[in-house]
């Protein structure tokens, strides 16, 4: 029960995170509640196999936690979790010991695009130069009027140019190198979702860069624990709510579920037309995460993707789209586009007596139940021979596997449902206000809302701020910068 709280948060991913510090600065006093023994979500770091070395279970490089408004306002570095960038934000292997690479540096990348490096820097530049406009766009309800036309304008055509089967970019090595970046929508290859993800992670590498923060992941969701902690809120742990009911009276309830968890946890109390809305929600294909502990950096055959942040493989671009495509599919078959992380490479705090951890996602089908451990580790020596002889311990978690982990990956799709056109427009359902439901007091709150996934925390505080609004008459949203004591907090205005 949440008896004398003004306001509950189930689920305490980043975006129930995000929707409870918003709430808590406006001077609410909020409950959270988590099924997990421990909060965070896809914000988890853990020791796996050596109690001194700590893998991130979920997401380890975070472009949005240094781009997205939310996080920008509460300001992570200001409140002790540096942002470490590497020089490098992404490289792609292209077999026979080749590689491309992002660099912080727009000129420096398009050097060595060839003949595609003005296209590169034509593509790029105008979005860097409006780059907080382009992400306040991609990161908003997608039901606002655009505050920089401009911003908005270079966006729309670079996104339609490269929705097509063949954009702009001619040469094998830029191609790939935006496809790699694309295909993080986890979908078919080329659309327009997948267009829009690689102009908002393919500028922000040279803007805002795709930082990972000190010790992993967990002190994000850390960080905003303190916060709301600071602010009067309160955590349970180890509680899974299976019934609406369960919250009592509270007048504000903000759920961090997806589709399928608010039909479970609502039942009939919906409106049959709004139930069969949610149940034809689809979801996408799914990531399978291999964890190794490992005694050396990995040995890949082109030294520069030893300095990256992220390590994209799938070959050139029409074989990454191909795969794609397939996977979306339902066919397991054929080698899959791998995203790598070696934390240690941006963090060298990561490594601890010579062992560091590595991180990896395979893009699978829906709800497979393949162990991804060796399926990873061959991908991974096709452009880094000797990588297994460098391996200590490993752990693999499969698409079906993670649903069990996250009830909100179904079946392993940790976007939280398809990019589709349709579905990054009208997530979940097409309403007015995303976010609220057809229940009174009620809002979505995860990444099945406008924005949609990554670790931004705007589902949450957008969902936060439309319920101030409708329940409070806040019209302006409450400070968050973490030099505002507690006892300063707005209290909500009355309704």
């Amino acid at each position: 029960m949440s008896a004398g709280a003004d306001a509950a948060v189930v689920g305490t991913g980043p975006n129930g995170l995000a929707a409870a510090v918003t709430l808590a600065r406006a001077g609410l006093r909020v409950v959270l509640y988590e099924q997990a023994e421990s909060i965070g979500g896809g914000l988890r770091t853990e020791a796996l196999f050596d109690s001194d070395v700590r893998h991130d279970i979920c997401s380890a490089v975070h472009p949005m936690a240094a781009a997205s408004p939310f996080f920008r306002a509460f300001d992570l570095p200001g409140r002790g979790v540096p942002l470490l960038q590497p020089e490098m934000p992404y490289a792609h292997p292209l077999g026979g010991g080749r590689a491309v690479a992002a660099w912080r540096s727009l000129t420096r990348t398009a050097a060595g695009l060839g003949a595609d490096g003005p296209r590169w820097s034509r593509l790029m530049g105008p979005l860097v130069q409006r780059s907080e406009a382009v992400v306040e766009l991609l990161l908003s309800d997608l039901r606002s009027l655009p505050s920089d036309p401009v911003a908005a304008l270079r966006l729309a055509t670079r996104v339609l140019a490269h929705a097509l089967p063949r954009g702009p970019l001619r040469t094998p090595e830029a191609r790939a190198l935006l496809t790699g970046v694309a295909a993080h929508a986890v979908g078919p290859l080329p659309s327009l979702p997948a267009a829009a993800v690689a102009m908002l992670l393919g500028h922000t590498a040279h803007s805002t860069g795709w930082p990972l923060p000190e010790g992993g992941s967990g002190r994000i969701a850390a960080a905003l624990a303190e916060d709301i902690t600071a602010h009067g809120g309160e955590f349970r742990t180890g509680h899974r709510v299976r019934d609406l009911a369960e919250l009592g009276d509270v007048p504000l309830v903000l759920l961090d579920v997806g589709p399928r968890g608010f039909l479970a946890l609502a039942g009939d109390r919906l409106p049959s037309g709004y139930r069969r809305a949610l149940a034809r929600y689809r979801y996408g294909p799914g990531a399978a995460k291999a964890d190794f502990l490992v005694d050396g950096p990995i040995p890949w055959a082109d030294p520069l993707s030893g300095r990256a942040g992220t390590v994209h493989l799938g070959g050139d671009a029409a074989a990454i789209a191909r795969q794609e495509r397939a996977v979306a599919g339902g066919n397991p078959g054929g080698a899959p586009f791998v995203l790598v992380v070696d934390p240690a490479v941006t963090d060298p705090s990561r490594e601890v007596r010579g062992r560091r951890p590595v991180w990896a996602y395979a893009h699978v089908p829906n709800g497979d139940t393949r162990d991804p451990v060796d399926l990873v580790r061959r991908r991974i020596e096709e452009y880094a021979p000797g990588f297994g002889d460098t391996v200590i311990a490993a752990r693999g978690r499969s698409a079906a596997a993670f649903e069990a982990y996250n009830p909100n990956y179904v079946g392993g799709d940790i976007a939280a449902g398809a990019l589709t056109l349709r579905q990054s427009l009208a997530r979940p359902t097409p309403r007015l206000d995303p976010y609220a439901t057809p229940l009174a007091g009620v809002y979505l709150c995860s990444a099945a809302t406008p924005p949609g996934p990554s670790v931004h925390g705007m589902c949450g505080h957008l969902a936060a701020l439309a319920a101030l609004r409708r329940h409070h008459g806040m019209r302006k949203a409450p400070e968050l910068s973490p030099s505002l004591s507690p006892s300063l907090s707005p209290s909500p205005e009355p309704a």
